[in-house]
């Protein structure tokens, strides 16, 4: 019996230890902790899960429980619908207009989302793992200052070039454009492209921003396919904002998934398709709308968030841009492609293209703006091209392979 007892005893003992043993050795590390909580903030409890075909998750979340009440502006925020009158606002451009209608969601296939829930893409613990730091996920790349000049503000180094249509003004209170939809090679997985709307309160180094428009994207979303993305900063990408809701502050509406695939993309020399995109400035309470395909809410940046840019804006931009460390002057320059790939200069079917491109001021009209100028940073590697002829409202062209020509190495 005292040997039965002993025997007992001694196995208690072991497996206590072995127990004690196995928790102590394999431990939740710090990263892996974090990594956990981060996934937690970001992915809020569904109602409803929709797989894609294309291998998202989409989760239905119930509107009031999105990641952008984390904000603390926005703790106490009610949501607003976007107004009648801005879902009305249609553009009166004919041509081709059936190939807009074309444009989907890949997700939309596999299902829809619940009354009174909002469609999310799940982040997954593989694309934290893909970002320089959880802080930095889902942002652009700021810019590098290099200070060993022993300047003030030391010297920039660019991660950005861009090639776009500009109008300059005041009182700006929306944008739009049918953004033509293809699917431009990404040289490298820290790189991206985007063919985009910008808005700003200001021309300078410094700016309040809301954007929208596609974009290719590995290192934020996994893959190299076409995405439909939103994104905002009120100092100029230096440490507020970010893509879709991979933050708090964009607060979602309706049924469009942000970061979430589009098609059918474009193709050279056959069948065009472009998505209409719109912002507009709500005056009273501050807020940036955001539309698709004229009259499609998707939600808004609310004007806690904005900056001054919950007054009006003082610019726009329509074009495309790509980031990347290896830009302007830096050799090897990188062979992402901005739009289609090709120059504008090739036009119709093989550049990629804007039109219908509309401003809105305070007299709530959509119309083409009085003065524009093309912009493009890098001529030789992406340019700009402002098709306007008599009669006919102007279609304005970008794009560019990146290093290709001798001016491009």
């Amino acid at each position: 019996m005292k040997e039965t007892k002993a025997t007992i005893m001694y196995l208690c003992v072991f497996f206590a230890l072995c127990i004690r043993f196995n928790v102590q050795a394999n431990p939740l590390s710090t990263v892996e902790t974090e990594i956990e909580a981060k996934l937690k903030q970001l992915n809020k409890p569904a109602v409803k899960t929709i797989k894609s075909e294309d291998g998202d998750i989409i989760d239905c979340v119930n509107i009031y429980d999105q990641p952008a009440f984390d904000h603390p502006a926005l703790k106490n925020h009610t949501i607003k619908m976007m107004p009648d009158y801005m879902l009305q606002l249609e553009n009166s451009s004919t041509v081709e207009e059936d190939s807009e209608s074309q444009i989907f969601q890949t997700w939309q296939k596999s299902g829809s989302c619940p009354q009174g829930t909002i469609p999310i893409r799940r982040i997954v613990k593989e694309d934290l793992l893909r970002a320089a730091s959880l802080d930095s996920f889902g942002q652009k790349f700021s810019q590098h200052y290099d200070n060993s000049t022993g300047q003030e503000d030391g010297y920039v180094i660019p991660t950005r070039s861009s090639a776009f249509l500009l109008t300059l003004g005041f009182n700006y209170i929306g944008a739009q454009a049918d953004i033509n939809v293809w699917n431009p090679k990404v040289a490298q997985t820290n790189e991206f492209t985007t063919a985009q709307i910008w808005l700003k309160n200001s021309n300078g180094s410094y700016f309040s921003s809301v954007e929208s428009g596609w974009t290719v994207n590995p290192k934020l979303y996994g893959d190299r396919a076409t995405r439909f993305f939103a994104y905002w900063t009120r100092d100029s990408y230096r440490s507020t904002g970010c893509f879709d809701l991979t933050c708090s502050g964009f607060v979602q509406t309706g049924q469009v998934a942000l970061g979430a695939s589009i098609g059918p993309t474009s193709s050279f020399y056959r069948e065009q398709y472009d998505i209409n995109v719109g912002m507009f400035l709500e005056p009273n309470s501050g807020n940036w709308y955001l539309k698709v395909k004229n009259n499609v809410a998707v939600g808004y940046w609310p004007g806690e968030i904005v900056g001054l840019l919950r007054h009006s804006a003082t610019s726009v931009e329509w074009g495309g841009q790509v980031s990347s460390t290896n830009i302007r002057k830096k050799r090897p320059h990188t062979t992402t492609q901005m739009g289609s790939g090709e120059f504008a200069n090739g036009r119709y079917q093989q550049a990629c293209f804007m039109r219908n491109i509309k401003i809105m001021d305070y007299s709530l009209q959509l119309k083409y703006p009085r003065d524009v100028t093309t912009v493009s940073q890098e001529p030789y590697c992406y340019n700009a091209l402002n098709d306007a002829r008599p009669g006919v409202e102007p279609m304005f062209y970008f794009g560019g392979p990146g290093r290709g020509l001798a001016y491009c190495q």
